[in-house]
């Protein structure tokens, strides 16, 4: 054996176990478990009752099981200014961003989340701006902002096997990353990880996700800005999620009349891919703005304020995203297009690359605990029936 190399047979810690967040969690947990009161608010405190003991694995299953909806801060006798402290969105928050870091991929890229706001915001400003900069440079300028029209009239300016290899290649690359995420935090958060998963717990962890049943508490919705409930956070994160999805759609959708159908974009605008990608954007758009007013206005003190950062800059680049495509539909017969389509690429390509290292990877590791939370309650009830 030499330097730090572990025998064959030696335990891999878990990479939270020294988090000073995952050992106020622990605390937390000793005390909800004993109280329950807030049992029926949200899926996270039936997962706790199953549990007796808080490793670290089972703890960022709960953390990202957490939809930070706040009526657990609100209604709890034991939080600040009580000595007890108790304060899990806050805690929860804290572990769930550790946790993208730990499992991030490649290994190493978990430090990109230590400020990954300024992250986001560089990849925004430095590959929006090479690519505004190259077609200027590449493009006749009586090409570049001239009006065109007809079919081709975007390969005109950025020629389609560009377009691919950027956008394929940037795409591919997060879909790769955001995937060896999710199973490294497969494998590593609570017993049970290489159960076989079944259509039953896959179908009802599905609901879950597409309806949002656990962003609104107990069923009356958020506490963002007091104890007062509220369904805004969640119907503004359907738009984001149904708008990010319609604009994929909308893509996909031109992919497939380019390539089986022979129709060449731009199309028009009556058509699935432009409607979608329009109301997409729209949504996109509502979604976004929205929830940036609403983390300026929610109570500070149940909010992991050292995260707000990187939370800003990813919803900005969505709305970026959206607004830019949306004013390309705009000008896309006059002379401006050129322009507005690089510009719009640009974002594009920023957002792929900073996907796995953003908070969009929340995406993916709820999904999951969703997942394993919808198969341990099937366990258990099999277990007592």
């Amino acid at each position: 054996m030499h330097g730090t190399e572990l025998p064959r047979d030696a335990v891999v810690p878990h990479p939270l176990e020294l988090s000073e967040h995952v050992a106020e969690a622990r605390r937390h947990m000793a005390v909800c478990n004993a109280c329950r009161y807030c049992e029926s608010y949200c899926a996270v405190f039936p997962a706790m009752a199953m549990r007796r003991d808080f490793a670290a694995g089972d703890l960022t299953h709960l953390a990202n099981l957490c939809h930070g909806c706040k009526g657990c801060y609100h209604a709890c006798q034991y939080a600040p200014p009580h000595a007890f402290g108790i304060n899990l969105p806050a805690t929860f928050a804290e572990i769930r961003q550790e946790s993208y870091a730990a499992y991030a991929w490649p290994a190493g890229a978990g430090k990109l989340f230590e400020r990954n706001g300024t992250l986001v915001s560089l990849l925004a400003a430095v590959i929006t701006t090479l690519a505004l900069v190259l077609v200027a440079a590449i493009k006749d300028p009586s090409v570049l902002y001239a009006p065109q029209t007809g079919p081709g009239a975007f390969y005109r300016i950025i020629p389609l096997w560009l377009m691919n290899l950027l956008a394929g290649g940037t795409f591919l690359f997060a879909l790769v990353a955001l995937t060896m995420g999710g199973l490294r935090y497969w494998r590593a958060t609570g017993p049970g990880a290489g159960a076989k998963v079944t259509a039953a717990p896959a179908a009802e962890a599905a609901v879950d996700i597409l309806t949002l049943r656990n962003l609104g508490g107990g069923g009356h919705g958020c506490n963002d800005m007091d104890d007062s409930f509220a369904m805004t956070r969640r119907w503004l994160h359907h738009a984001m999620f149904y708008g990010f999805m319609m604009c994929f759609a909308a893509t996909t959708t031109g992919a497939f009349y380019h390539h089986f159908m022979g129709w060449t974009s731009p199309h028009a605008f009556l058509s699935l891919p432009v409607q979608l990608g329009t109301w997409g954007g729209v949504l996109l758009c509502i979604g976004t703005a929205g929830l940036m007013w609403v983390k300026t206005t929610t109570d500070p003190v149940p909010v992991a304020r050292r995260l707000l950062g990187g939370e800003y800059a990813i919803l900005a680049l969505l709305f970026l995203v959206s607004a830019t495509g949306l004013l390309l539909l705009a000008v896309r017969h006059t002379g401006a297009m050129g322009l507005m389509l690089a510009l719009h690429l640009g974002l594009v390509l920023a957002l792929f690359v900073a996907l796995p290292y953003s908070k969009m990877v929340h995406g993916v590791y709820r999904s999951l605990a969703l997942l394993r939370n919808a198969m341990e309650r099937r366990a258990a009830a099999r277990a007592a029936g």
